[in-house]
């Protein structure tokens, strides 16, 4: 009770020193309305006071311990009032959110889109004839089922196969490029814009020819890949639903390429999609920072197997004479019975590491052993 007493005795005087500040600095002329204000500010410091002292009593005075209530905790998870879920990435929700996992990054993989850039500025320019720029815009990883969410229709999406690997991988041409291809392939007018018309299924001529772009655009791929690993993509089929170009489950990953093609006044995006799973199989290769970092010619460990080789044992057998014989006749061999062989005591006998015929050679006796003295060496194929 003293202590309390005591800190009401406290809050009381800061309560009247605030006051007195106030009344010297306050003007003679606005004396009444300050007076009031004033004694509004003393009480507002007073209750201040009070709430302080009241929390340190409560808390022992160990301190302010403050609990959240239930809107700061909504707040705090990323929702709103009611309950309902947030569109922004926060709190806990961008801790746990599956589609901002980060994946392995492929070095390789950056020299090889590098390439098809180069490469595809030229082969479209000759498909074309006409000045065609193609830029990389970024290279990303995202889910698959996100990307087929995130894609601007109408579009046509080009689904292709890479054999060597066994897998899928997918070519989406926004609408922009289509009628530039169209318009620029039926002989367009340079410096003006394609004609867009929307609210229409893609007609068989203009399916045919963004086929034949995404043929020379396959055909790039697989040589930028060349000096990595030979792969050969070949196109599947041609869709303009999303839903119908799933090559990969939608919580599988994929490594995005954003391209932009521009000619002139005209031109459009063209994105290229591989899954993870299709890069597996030269996922150590692309991992390297530079061509040839893990693996290529060691002088060291080839001079090595090349000594080791002379010190190795080989078998070789030698063939006296070959001869045909019937099954019949085999079954009815017993002990005692004689195969005749058309070798004679000059005849040259073959000698045989494996299939390999070597050498062909006299056979004589050397002391207690039968010795084969080598006159011809077997020329190889």
């Amino acid at each position: 009770m003293a202590d309390e007493k005591e800190g009401e005795v406290n809050d009381d005087d800061v309560a009247a020193e605030w006051a007195a500040m106030a009344e010297e600095d306050g003007e003679g002329a606005d004396g009444g309305e300050g007076g009031g204000s004033d004694e509004d500010v003393a009480a507002e410091w007073a209750a201040m006071a009070d709430d302080d002292g009241g929390d340190d009593l409560d808390d022992g005075g160990g301190g302010n311990a403050r609990v959240l209530n239930q809107d700061e905790i909504d707040s705090l998870l990323g929702f709103r009032e009611g309950g309902e879920e947030t569109s922004d990435k926060s709190g806990i929700e961008a801790i746990i959110d599956s589609g901002m996992v980060s994946y392995e990054r492929l070095p390789m993989l950056e020299v090889v889109f590098d390439r098809l850039v180069r490469m595809l500025s030229t082969s479209l320019r000759n498909f074309t004839s006409d000045n065609v720029e193609v830029s990389l815009d970024n290279i990303s990883s995202i889910r698959f089922g996100d990307y087929l969410n995130s894609i601007p229709l109408p579009a046509m999406l080009a689904v292709f196969k890479a054999e060597e690997w066994d897998n899928f991988g997918l070519i989406t041409v926004d609408s922009s490029l289509i009628y530039s291809i169209v318009d620029v392939l039926l002989g367009g007018r340079r410096g003006t814009a394609a004609m867009r018309i929307e609210g229409r299924p893609y007609t068989t001529i203009e399916r045919n020819l963004v086929e034949r772009m995404i043929a020379v655009v396959l055909a790039d791929l697989s040589a930028a890949f060349d000096p990595l690993s030979s792969v050969t993509f070949r196109f599947d089929r041609l869709e303009t639903n999303p839903r119908f170009a799933t090559i990969a489950r939608p919580a599988n990953a994929a490594v995005v390429a954003r391209l932009r093609v521009d000619m002139e006044d005209r031109g459009g995006r063209l994105e290229l999609l591989l899954p993870y799973a299709t890069l597996e199989p030269v996922r150590e290769l692309l991992l390297q920072m530079f061509m040839g970092e893990k693996f290529g010619r060691d002088s060291i460990w080839e001079n090595h197997l090349a000594t080791e080789l002379w010190f190795t044992d080989v078998e070789l057998e030698a063939v006296l004479d070959n001869t045909t014989v019937s099954l019949n006749d085999v079954l009815r061999w017993e002990v005692g019975s004689r195969l005749d062989l058309l070798a004679k005591p000059a005849s040259l006998v073959d000698l045989k590491c494996g299939e390999v015929k070597l050498f062909k050679g006299l056979m004589g006796r050397k002391g207690e052993k039968i010795a084969v003295r080598i006159e011809e060496k077997m020329e190889t194929e």
